[in-house]
């Protein structure tokens, strides 16, 4: 096995789907603009310019080239590993991509013409029963809430509620420029790093093809000008797509623990989503406290509450990517020394503590403000 070569692998990865991302949403841009594919300001989105939302088209098309681009290289020069092991999870993977295929069309279905919030859940919950058809599922909490081993069809029902809570968490978030794509790009390196370490290598190219075409994007989303025409939203399309890609990414880390009795498997899988998924669950209890329908999009998401206190878009997406950092490594690290049921119950009130102090300090600018 040649680690040097299995490593220029992902670099190449990255390269390919830089430059290839690169290409592409240029011309995603100009079609947009020709055609008038905008996402249009109103009272509850920060910009206030008419941006296209395809930017998302890029993603599947970029990494699924990238991809079999590698595989196919490696198959040219003689170099078997990344090919011996994509054939041990060749159900998943196929099962995987069926999924992304109904995830991206419904999503580009959105982008264009509008679907029903029903007919993507219905969509997004046949992606995550493809998945689990793949033999990917939840059979192990690792003693959260005391639960080990659990049935497979709790399991399964389990593993398709993960996949939707998941894929519309990084959906919702996608609020400010850079937020969704950055915490993407931190989950994304942090899996490529994880399945190479565990010598998954088909999964860490998944993970380093997706990791190289976001960074384009993130560009173009974040310092691209709308007045010159280059600024870019990912869309539904793109939301989608990366929630369900990294919905399969964590679930098969999430395995490890089952396959290799590696203690801290769960908090490898989901550590990097602690931030959108909480979110998620605090605005959800937000609104129902509020007597509002738990769907309806409003303004209280982590990036608009941050703003509220003070910080610049930029600033406050900035802060959460690095906050998401700092979350993942501390949660890695304390995996070693305390349960997942204590180490849990620590994410959610430092969490929910650091959310209080935030609502005072939003309060506090008002009152300043008002007087």
């Amino acid at each position: 096995m040649n680690i040097t070569f299995l490593l220029a692998d992902m670099v190449l990865a990255v390269i390919i789907s830089i430059v290839f991302a690169g290409v592409i949403i240029p011309q995603i841009l100009l079609i947009a603009f020709r055609k008038q594919l905008f996402d249009v300001p109103d009272e509850r989105k920060i910009h206030t310019s008419a941006v296209p939302r395809l930017g998302g088209i890029a993603f599947m098309l970029v990494t699924m080239f990238t991809v079999f681009l590698i595989i196919g290289v490696n198959l040219a020069v003689d170099e078997t590993t990344v090919c011996r092991d994509l054939s041990q999870d060749v159900l998943h993977f196929c099962f995987g991509f069926c999924a992304l295929i109904l995830i991206y069309v419904v999503g580009i279905a959105d982008d264009l013409i509008g679907v029903r919030y029903r007919a993507k859940f219905v969509v997004q919950t046949l992606s995550a029963l493809l998945i689990v058809a793949s033999g990917l599922y939840i059979s192990d909490l690792y003693g959260l809430m005391f639960v080990h081993t659990i049935p497979p069809i709790v399991g399964y029902v389990l593993t398709v509620i993960v996949i939707v809570f998941i894929t519309n968490s990084i959906n919702l978030i996608d609020g400010i420029d850079g937020l969704a794509s950055g915490l993407c790009m931190v989950a994304l390196l942090f899996y490529c790093i994880v399945f190479f370490s565990f010598g998954h290598y088909t999964y860490a190219l998944l993970s380093a093809a997706l990791f190289g075409t976001v960074v384009p994007f993130f560009y173009y989303n974040v310092f691209g000008s709308a007045e010159k025409q280059k600024k870019i939203f990912m869309g539904d399309t793109g939301a989608l797509t990366l929630g369900v890609i990294i919905s399969f990414l964590s679930l098969r880390i999430n395995q490890f623990g089952v396959e290799s009795n590696i203690n801290n498997a769960f908090v490898l899988a989901f550590a990097p989503l602690i931030v959108p998924c909480f979110d998620v669950i605090r605005v959800y209890f937000h609104r129902i406290r509020e007597h509002k329908s738990p769907f309806l999009p409003d303004k209280n998401h982590i990036h608009h509450k941050l703003m509220r206190a003070g910080l610049t878009p930029g600033w406050a997406m900035i802060s959460i990517v690095v906050f998401s950092i700092g979350v993942t490594v501390l949660n890695l690290a304390f995996s070693y020394i305390l349960s997942l049921s204590l180490l849990m119950i620590l994410d959610l009130v430092c969490y929910f503590a650091g959310h209080g102090l935030l609502n005072k300090i939003i309060s506090m600018r008002a009152n300043k403000q008002a007087a």
